[in-house]
């Protein structure tokens, strides 16, 4: 039982004691235009890798005697992408410039390997 005394507001699945939001503890980030599209333009090059290994999954599943190792690696690569995409900071420039070049060039590598 939670303290009465102890007042909790609930935030994305998140409590803060006292009432205290955790969006009070980010720091303020302006965005411009430009940073906004190569953040969104980043995000989407992670979700085409994402989206690449899901193509190797269903050719692998798709075939009569499926290799749970390429699934199962496939689906790793995946998982680590996803934790990749949440380290993805949109005041990096570089960090940002950089993951659109090797997100897309990942995914036309992974394309690739199905033909």
């Amino acid at each position: 039982m939670p303290d009465d005394n102890v007042h909790y507001e609930h935030i994305r699945g998140k409590s803060m004691p006292n009432g205290i939001s955790i969006t009070d503890q980010l720091n303020p980030h302006e965005w411009s235009n430009e940073e906004t599209a190569a953040y969104e333009a980043a995000i989407e090059a992670v979700n085409g890798a994402v989206g690449a290994y899901s193509a190797v999954i269903a050719a692998e599943e798709a075939k009569a005697t499926p290799d749970e190792s390429v699934i199962d690696a496939a689906q790793a690569a995946q998982h680590r992408l996803a934790r990749e995409r949440e380290g993805l900071r949109s005041s990096d420039r570089e960090q940002i410039s950089a993951a659109r070049a090797h997100y897309a060039a990942l995914a036309r590598k992974v394309m690739a390997g199905l033909t």
